[in-house]
């Protein structure tokens, strides 16, 4: 690193669990965000802000005023634009050592399984089943780290589903895929802004914390958010040895 760098990245330093190796890890380190929406907006920004050098963000949407309530990556002079050009503009005024890959399509499995390999750590950001159960997958067949976030109303819940490890549950552990999944959309439902703040930001110290190896990740946990009565709880989340997707893993 150079002396800007060090001056930049010098509060993540000065912390023993991450120091300049840590930091070395984070800068080199890819991760992947599908959604740049509620929740991956908060993730790209401390995830940029934070030094992760390469980052690929997937959305096919384009910013509309009434995500502006929520999506802090947007600004209302992005109305109208696609959300991965919004998010790579506004990643550029935080940290513009920052190389973003803005993605704006609608991803196949073969393509999710491209992105998903060349990531070290994989954001789950959207906001429908489909792309959630495609982008678990994935990630099993490759054995990549998930970071998993939800918010709906006042609830939000954070997952990390580490491939790497054998005894890891992944997202069909929690959620079987079945035909009784329904989305529930903010524009049906509503949703308390901060909260997607809190759940997104939650997706990025979790994967910081999987890059650096600081800590204790949620890898095996479930953590729970109630924003509207401040109630927080962390509760154990076996693997299904019967889970179709991950069942057959040693």
């Amino acid at each position: 690193m150079n002396d800007q760098q060090l001056l930049r990245y010098s509060r993540h330093i000065m912390l023993p669990e991450i120091g300049i190796e840590g930091q070395e890890k984070l800068n080199t380190a890819h991760a992947l965000i599908i959604g740049a929406g509620g929740l991956g907006s908060p993730a790209a920004l401390f995830l940029a802000a934070s030094g992760v050098g390469t980052l690929t963000i997937c959305d096919n949407d384009t910013v509309d005023l009434t995500n502006l309530q929520r999506q802090i990556l947007h600004r209302t002079t992005s109305i109208g634009k696609h959300k991965v050009d919004s998010a790579k503009s506004a990643i550029a005024d935080i940290n513009p050592e920052i190389k973003v890959v803005p993605l704006q399509e609608r991803i196949s499995a073969q393509r999710m399984d491209e992105l998903v390999a060349t990531a070290d750590v994989v954001l789950d950001c959207s906001d429908n089943f489909n792309t959630r159960y495609a982008l678990n997958r994935a990630c099993v067949k490759l054995r990549k780290p998930l970071v998993s976030g939800a918010a709906i109303r006042f609830a939000g819940q954070v997952s990390v589903f580490d491939m790497r490890d054998s005894a890891s549950p992944c997202y069909h552990c929690l959620y079987p895929e079945s035909a009784e999944n329904e989305d529930t959309r903010c524009a049906e439902m509503g949703i308390f802004a901060p909260l997607v703040g809190i759940v997104g930001s939650m997706q990025a110290a979790e994967t910081l914390k999987l890059i650096t190896g600081a800590g204790q990740t949620l890898n095996g946990k479930l953590l729970l958010i109630d924003a509207l009565l401040s109630g927080i709880r962390t509760i154990k989340m076996p693997r299904d040895k019967n889970c179709t997707v991950c069942g057959g893993r040693h």
